[in-house]
Parts: C-alpha cells; structure tokens; sequence
C-alpha cells in the first residue's frame, strides 16, 4: 500500500478543502441533495441504464458532492449515505458515511461528481456494515464505473458486485473509486434519528426511521 508523506497529505488536505470551500451540509441537506443525485442520474444516457441497474439493488451508496484534486499526489472525498432495499422492496433510512482515498500516479486536476454506487449483491452490503474497507481491496468485491459528460464511458464488467454511477463536472485524468475507504459517520447517524445510531440498526433492523427521508425513498423507487 503506497504511503503518503505527511507534508504531501497535508498539501492535499488544503487541495480537498478549497475544493469544499461551501458550508459544511447539515445531515439533511445530504439527504436532499441525494434525491436530487438520484433524480438527476436518471435523466442521463449510461450504459447499462442507471435506472434498470437501480432496479435490481440491493442497496444504494449516494455521494452528492465526491471532490477530487490531483497533481501526481491524488485526494478524493465527499459524504453521503447508504441505504438498502429489503425483499419486498422498501428503503431503508439513511445510513451516513464518507468515502475518501488518495493515489499517486501521472494524475492532474479537479473534479466534482453526483455518484451513486449500486450494491448488487448482499454480500457487498454485509461488508461495507461489517468493515471499514477499501473498495476493490480490503473488501475484495469488483468495482466498475461508468460517466457521463466529459468522461463519458461504458462500463463492459456488468458482473461487477458495486456499478459506480457518476455525473462529473470538470477536467481530471481519470475516474476511479478502486480503493475508496467507506468510513461510517455515527455522529451524523445520531443527529439525525435524535439517538445513537449504528448502520446495522438503520439499514438492517430497521429501527431508526426519519420521515425527512422519505422524498429520497421515493425517489429510489421510482422510475
């Protein structure tokens, strides 16, 4: 694993923070904001189709605003939020994370993107709730990603365990969550269901619920 020297980690710190230079979002502008991630998503041409992969999840990862910067040294991160969909199709409330990795490699720029990773088997559900792991890595499940707008791509591995949706907006040398840290956010669970709150108590016992999300459930699905 390539380890960041502190003065460059540093330096990508500034980088991310003047990428995210607006107000910290309140727990429920990021449940907003996700459904207009969601919404947004649909309208746009991927292939395969955002809204038949959605149609299949077995939970969905939002990031409505995922930052990345680059100049060899690479930083990515942003928050969102987890939800999953049990057999007879029901939502569950939002379980918040944050997703952050860092890279090195001929890699240059900025970038801000609406994501959304599709969970399409239980397995990879269990483990992002089970562990705090890197995507493709630690966790051990294949991630592939497909765009639009400048960096718009098909994604050929429909076998994949997380499909990467993303709608990015500026110029960087390349889009990849493969290493990504999921990092629960329980201080942010507990602001908004008023309780501590683990993701296994929202997303799989169910006994957290917030009727502010319901939009976003709807919005999920929907077609």
């Amino acid at each position: 694993m390539i380890r960041i020297p502190p003065f460059i980690g540093a330096a990508l710190v500034v980088l991310v923070a003047a990428c995210t230079s607006v107000q910290t979002p309140t727990t429920q502008q990021i449940v907003d904001e996700a459904r207009e991630t969601v919404l947004a998503l649909k309208t746009q041409s991927f292939e395969p189709s955002f809204a038949d992969t959605l149609a299949t999840a077995h939970a969905v990862a939002i990031f409505p605003n995922l930052y990345k910067g680059a100049f060899f040294w690479g930083a990515e991160g942003g928050n969102g939020i987890v939800l999953a969909r049990d057999a007879n199709g029901a939502w569950s409330g939002p379980a918040f994370y944050s997703l952050a990795s860092g890279s090195f490699g001929f890699q240059f720029g900025g970038q801000k993107a609406r994501t959304v990773l599709i969970l399409r088997t239980p397995g990879a559900l269990k483990a992002i709730i089970d562990n705090q792991a890197k995507l493709g890595a630690d966790i051990g499940f294949s991630v592939a990603t497909t765009g639009a707008g400048l960096e718009g791509a098909t994604t050929t591995n429909l076998g994949a365990d997380i499909i990467a949706f993303n709608d990015a907006v500026g110029l960087y040398g390349g889009f990849s969550l493969e290493g990504g840290g999921l990092i629960r956010r329980n201080d942010f669970n507990q602001d908004y269901y008023g309780q501590a709150s683990e993701p296994n108590d929202i997303l799989m016992a169910r006994t957290r619920t917030n009727p502010r999300a319901d939009a976003l459930r709807a919005a999920l699905s929907g077609r």
